[in-house]
């Protein structure tokens, strides 16, 4: 019965990460995501048009909220190093990264040929005195201070750009329209909209990037569809204001405070027997495990294990979060 009606595990949402409130420079520790590819039109031949791929690097920092975006040109390492190379010449060095191993990361990196064990790679992050960190797979929530911020841009520009699909944007145009992105992004209030006359003013990431009042005002004009075809710096202000149309009505709706995950659950220990949530099975062919192993927070709570499972005599051990977990049995009983 536990096994076809038990529900997923769940614990006390757990406090921020230190990071998350320690008074630090901008972007000293940042959630990142690669994105993409699109197609730019690199030279023009007699024959048509010469295109490569281009993919996006998102840095967002952890204290700020601001956002950062750099193009990487090649499948390589070492272009992910000058992409980051570029962030430190910029942003000032980082001291923490942080990202997740959902597909979408997964995936990019593995397109990429970017490995995070990669000794290249270790030795310059080591360098500058900086820390990969990692999420277990299947929990895009435990990075959900820079999820929300990726998830939403990255559905945007996808939705633009495919649009554009039949425009030949050019590496200038492309690293523009990222620019005009990073400027919305970072014009976002931070907190909501205050009705005090005397606070005229909103708290944006740009404000503390910047230490400047006025946002950066967009060219005067209106741009439609036809500019695409057009000059090319009007092919980047008609792509921008697609972006922030479209981020106006999707990311306001995600501002709104949900409450959950606010008692205290019994942990998960070692010896416990549970059923695995696969989102391409049938619950009946979930795989049952044992817990071999607890990763407790600072305070204590338990929100992620590793679980051996047996299949066709094949021992295999798992990193999941505890939410992609159901008890069956307890190893108290």
């Amino acid at each position: 019965m536990v096994k076809l009606r038990g529900r997923l595990q769940t614990q006390k949402m757990a406090d921020l990460p230190v990071d998350r409130l320690t008074p630090m420079p901008p972007f000293t520790s940042v959630g990142l995501d690669v994105f993409g590819p699109w197609t730019v039109t690199t030279r023009c031949t007699r024959g048509g048009s010469a295109d490569s791929k281009r993919w996006a690097v998102l840095f967002t920092c952890m204290s700020t909220r601001a956002v950062h975006i750099e193009l990487i040109e090649t499948m390589s390492t070492s272009s992910f190093i000058n992409a980051l190379r570029r962030f430190f010449c910029i942003r000032g060095p980082a001291q923490i990264l942080r990202s997740d191993r959902g597909t979408n990361f997964v995936g990019a990196c593995n397109e990429l040929q970017i490995d995070h064990k990669d000794t290249e790679l270790n030795s310059y992050l080591q360098e500058k005195g900086c820390t990969w960190l990692f999420n277990p797979p299947h929990s895009s929530h435990m990075g959900g201070s820079w999820e929300r911020l990726i998830g939403v841009a990255r559905r945007i520009l996808d939705g633009i750009l495919l649009k554009a699909v039949h425009v030949q944007l050019t590496h200038e145009v492309l690293s523009t329209f990222m620019a005009e992105v990073m400027a919305i992004m970072n014009a976002r209030p931070l907190v909501p909209v205050s009705t005090d006359p005397d606070k005229p003013n909103l708290l944006t990431p740009a404000m503390l990037l910047t230490q400047k009042v006025n946002a950066l005002s967009a060219p005067t004009g209106s741009f439609g569809p036809p500019d695409l075809y057009s000059k090319q710096w009007k092919q980047v202000q008609c792509l921008a204001d697609s972006f922030w149309k479209q981020w106006k009505s999707e990311y306001r709706s995600t501002l709104q405070q949900r409450r959950k995950w606010t008692d205290d659950k019994t942990n998960i220990k070692v010896g416990d027997v549970v059923l695995l949530k696969d989102a391409l099975a049938h619950r009946n062919d979930w795989s049952m495990g044992k817990v071999v192993r607890t990763f407790e927070s600072k305070d204590n709570k338990v929100r992620k294990a590793e679980v051996k499972t047996v299949k066709d005599g094949n021992e295999k051990v798992f990193l999941r979060p505890i939410t992609d977990m159901v008890l069956l049995l307890s190893s108290d009983k």
